[in-house]
């Protein structure tokens, strides 16, 4: 007991000591001889907001340019990938407002500057820990991996889904020269050619039936020897007759130096190997939502995507809102994922004005 009454004094002694170096870092006087080093180094590495945009991407940066024309101050961390799995789209051909279209970095660069010139402070760095208020008005703390602390009245998520790939070095190396993960970005630039789609899935029958209407013939691999899709699925992927459904299937290695030009596909029950020419391989065998560190903390569904509230982006908690893929397992477009940052700063700003 008398040990913990003795820690307790120490942080208060320590919280008391912080607010009086910060009124002398005001006033600009010499602290290094009346402080301890370390707390000098905790104060200068602890900020307060009125708002966090966790992730970057069209989700993010709508968010970021919304929030600071809203005088919200915003700080974005663009995470492990800066501007999102658009930065990996060589064109984007159906956002509003390109009509020549445009490749995912410059798009993504675009709404970066837009964002600054608002005056929002962009980090290229991450979060790596959050620790959520649960009251309404009170602060959330986010930790940076250099260490930084924030506390901020609110905060965005918008750190996206990352598609999963097989991990053939094949596969690697062609992304974005025509190894792709979502039919409806990409498979326009397809038209009237051989494509295949790997995956047995809902989104794999879907995707593979668009594709069929675009492409001259589509092979799909599915990896067992039934589809994980709905009836109604499967029959819809049986009954087009450009569809090369293979059973028991799978990937040997995606052909071609600088772009896809064709595949090796290997039968799992008899080991027979097969080469077919094809312009574009698609990839459809799930999404992994980005919210290892928001676990025990904020309602997700099953697969892990954060559940917002009806029509809003509000999760669980007071001042917590999430935009984008993050939120999103069936839309997964550019275009949904602003509208979404959008709606995310819109609900920031509007919480802030309640408190």
């Amino acid at each position: 007991m008398i040990e913990k009454r003795g820690e307790l004094e120490k942080q208060s002694f320590e919280k008391k000591t912080l607010i009086s170096l910060l009124i002398n870092l005001i006033k600009n006087e010499d602290t290094t001889k009346l402080y301890p080093l370390h707390l000098i180094k905790i104060l200068k590495r602890m900020e307060t907001l009125k708002t966090l945009i966790i992730g970057s991407g069209p989700a993010g940066y709508t968010a970021a340019i919304y929030a600071a024309r809203a005088d919200l101050k915003p700080i974005l961390y663009t995470g492990m990938e800066p501007g999102g799995q658009l930065t990996t789209t060589t064109e984007v051909d159906n956002f509003p407002g390109y009509p020549d279209g445009i490749d995912g970095p410059t798009m993504m660069l675009q709404l970066q500057q837009q964002a600054e010139r608002f005056g929002t402070e962009v980090r290229i760095g991450f979060i790596n820990k959050v620790e959520f208020g649960t009251q309404k008005g009170g602060m959330h703390k986010a930790f940076a991996e250099d260490g930084t602390e924030i506390h901020a009245q609110t905060i965005i998520i918008s750190t996206g889904a990352t598609a999963k790939y097989l991990g053939l070095p094949s596969e690697q190396r062609l992304r974005g020269g025509g190894v792709s993960a979502c039919a409806v970005c990409d498979g326009f630039f397809y038209k009237g050619q051989n494509v295949a789609i790997v995956g047995g899935g809902d989104t794999a029958a879907e995707e593979a039936t668009y594709l069929a209407k675009i492409c001259s013939k589509v092979t799909m691999l599915v990896r067992k020897d039934e589809m994980r899709a709905s009836k109604a699925m499967q029959h819809r992927v049986t009954s087009t007759p450009n569809i090369d459904l293979r059973y028991n299937t799978e990937i040997d290695e995606v052909l071609g130096e600088q772009v896809v030009e064709g595949l090796r596909m290997k039968n799992n029950q008899t080991g027979a190997l097969e080469e077919i020419p094809i312009a574009g391989l698609f990839i459809a065998i799930g999404h992994k939502p980005n919210t290892e560190i928001f676990k025990g903390q904020l309602d997700m569904d099953e697969a892990g995507y954060l559940i917002t509230k009806g029509k809003t982006t509000e999760t669980n908690l007071p001042g917590v809102f999430a935009s984008g893929d993050v939120q999103d397992k069936d839309y997964r477009q550019a275009v949904t994922a602003a509208g979404t940052g959008c709606m995310a700063a819109l609900d920031a700003e509007r919480y802030l004005q309640g408190i």
